[in-house]
Order: structure tokens, then sequence, then C-alpha cells
């Protein structure tokens, strides 16, 4: 199953499993290299433990490719203000 790395929190990371509703805090330790928030996560859950499996890198790139897209859609509908400058 798969889980956003939503936050830190000091010491702590708070990932987000969506399957199950779930909301995983965990040591930064344990989070493979390179984990940064929004990083998409591999996750096992075995008898209500959770393990950190690795980063989904493919996921992790189509949700950043979608957030720039929507961002870009936004601000191509953006005109400015419809106030003129003096």
């Amino acid at each position: 199953m798969k889980g956003i790395l939503d936050r830190f929190e000091g010491d702590k990371a708070v990932i987000l499993v969506e399957e199950n509703k779930t909301e995983l805090i965990v040591e930064k330790s344990e989070l493979p290299p390179g984990s940064k928030v929004n990083t998409v996560l591999l996750v096992e859950e075995n008898n209500g433990e959770y393990t950190i499996l690795s980063v989904d890198t493919a996921s992790t790139q189509a949700e950043a490719q979608k957030s720039s897209d929507l961002m870009a859609k936004l601000r191509a509908k953006s005109s400015g203000s419809k106030f003129k400058k003096k």
C-alpha cells in the first residue's frame, strides 16, 4: 500500500496511509534516504505493524507533475487586478 509523507514534527515524520485512513508516525531515521514532504512511500502492514519498504519514485514524480500542471493552469487563468494603477 502507499503512504504520503505529510509533514515533519521535530524528529518525527507523519505518513498518511489513505487505503485504511491511518496516520503513521515514525522517526525520521526510519525513512528512506531522500524522503521529503509529499514523497510517496510503499508501506507494508502486518498485524497492525507498519514497515516502510521504499520510495515509490514513479508515483512521487506523477504527483509532482500533477501539482505543477494545476499551478500552471491556475496561473494561466489569472488575469490580474481589475483596477488600474495610477
